[in-house]
């Protein structure tokens, strides 16, 4: 049995996180397991200095303070379990502090960036389907990984809400907007029968297999468009977009934090400090006395 597998077994059962959740904690426990393996050190048996001593070294090597943030996560989480199941004592990455996170602000286009990226026009032959997740990207805030996995049953176009399945299997309504609403039907009327040739299947967005859209295929598509729109683009960039702009047209933080479906208002906290630093950026520009 590889050594992880019984930590990666109680994280899919206990926990009911998501394959591609645990493969992330996979890859960072192999890396830290190959530092350790470099200093003819055990993982069960290292100290509290070894964890030190590889955050330092993932600083050095250029890691941004999430990523680093999400390797000590990582790290810890499995030490707890171990301390859980009795097969150590004491936790060794126990009292050790993770970097500030997002010392770097993610970065929001402007309503107006946006507009023109909704506007661009596509080319191919999913042009509706393509177009229609965009749109739905920003209108919910969904993650790519929410957005490929939505199922016909999911939505309510009448009440304009979606059901999203999130991380660690949390449900969550969010709305739509109309012109989410009717791209997504106009798709599934005209586009989709013609991906799908005979084939049936139950999620919205599809490939000509039948199975649901990839998140890679999805992230390939959203590059060709933000180059066609001149903009440097991600999936995650048009979620903060959807997050900024709520919050300075007026939303309630914790509305926002349930729409994004963040467990702690401290992470859906990190926006109103983008907004913040945009209201004194417009404040020097167009202020006579600033």
């Amino acid at each position: 049995m590889k050594p992880f597998d019984n930590f990666f077994t109680y994280l899919a059962v206990e926990k009911g996180l998501s394959g591609n959740t645990i493969d992330s904690y996979s890859n960072d426990l192999k890396k830290y397991a190959s530092f350790l393996c470099e200093r003819k050190q055990d993982i069960n048996s290292a100290l509290r200095a070894d964890i030190i001593d590889f955050v330092e070294l993932l600083g050095n090597e250029g890691y941004s303070a999430s990523s680093v943030c999400r390797y000590l996560s990582s790290i810890k989480a499995y030490y707890k379990y171990l301390v859980i199941e009795n097969i150590i004592d004491n936790d060794p990455s126990e009292n050790i502090h993770t970097p500030k996170k997002w010392s770097r602000l993610p970065k929001a286009l402007s309503v107006s960036e946006v507009k023109d990226l909704l506007d661009t026009k596509l080319t191919g032959r999913t042009v509706l389907r393509d177009s229609s997740m965009i749109e739905l990207l920003y209108s919910s805030g969904l993650r790519v990984s929410e957005l490929v996995a939505i199922k016909l049953g999911d939505m309510n176009f009448d009440a304009g809400f979606i059901r999203v399945i999130g991380k660690g299997n949390k449900e969550r309504v969010v709305p739509m907007n109309h012109r989410a609403i009717e791209k997504i039907k106009l798709y599934i009327v005209q586009e989709r029968p013609h991906i799908l040739k005979k084939k049936q299947s139950q999620y919205i967005f599809v490939t000509k297999r039948g199975g649901p859209m990839s998140r890679q295929r999805f992230w390939q598509t959203l590059k060709v468009v933000g180059r066609q729109a001149g903009i440097n683009l991600s999936p995650h960039t048009i979620r903060h977009c959807f997050a900024t702009h709520l919050l300075e047209g007026g939303a309630d933080l914790r509305s926002v934090q349930k729409m994004l479906g963040h467990l702690d208002i401290s992470t859906t906290q990190i926006y109103t400090k983008v907004t913040s630093d945009r209201i004194r950026k417009v404040f020097r520009q167009y202020h006579p006395r600033a």
